[in-house]
């Protein structure tokens, strides 16, 4: 989905990925917690659209040993999220969940983040692993 930065529509892209994570088999809290990191993200994603280009592609994708959230922009070849913020997703002290004690709490429901750019289109993917004994459907 192309979104325009509108809280709102984060809200709508959080709510997609609740769905995946629900229809995963995924326990309450890391439901919770991937919403909000998917909602936080695209907020954050927000402050980096320009007039030029300002729409964030959503694009969710539901494999049978993961999530993935990508977030695609135009522009300049910075990631859809700030450099602190991915930093702050870094797994630290052993942390498999991608949220050490300095990590951000907002985001610490991803367990992967990759960045990549081409062609002018940045794109940071956000992925949430699931086992296949959790998956419902």
């Amino acid at each position: 989905m192309q979104i325009e930065a509108d809280p709102r529509l984060a809200a709508a892209a959080g709510g997609a990925a609740r769905f995946f994570a629900d229809a995963a088999g995924l326990e309450a809290p890391a439901i919770t917690d991937w919403q909000t990191a998917i909602v936080a993200a695209c907020n954050e994603a927000f402050e980096r659209l320009t007039r030029e280009h300002p729409r964030l592609e959503v694009t969710l994708t539901w494999l049978a040993d993961r999530i993935e959230v990508a977030l695609s922009r135009e522009g300049d070849a910075g990631p859809a999220l700030g450099l602190d913020t991915l930093a702050g997703l870094a797994p630290q002290h052993g942390s498999a969940q991608g949220k050490g004690r300095g990590g951000s709490l907002v985001l610490g429901g991803v367990d992967r983040v990759q960045y990549d750019t081409r062609g002018g289109i940045a794109v940071t993917r956000l992925t949430k692993f699931i086992t296949p004994a959790t998956r419902r459907c």
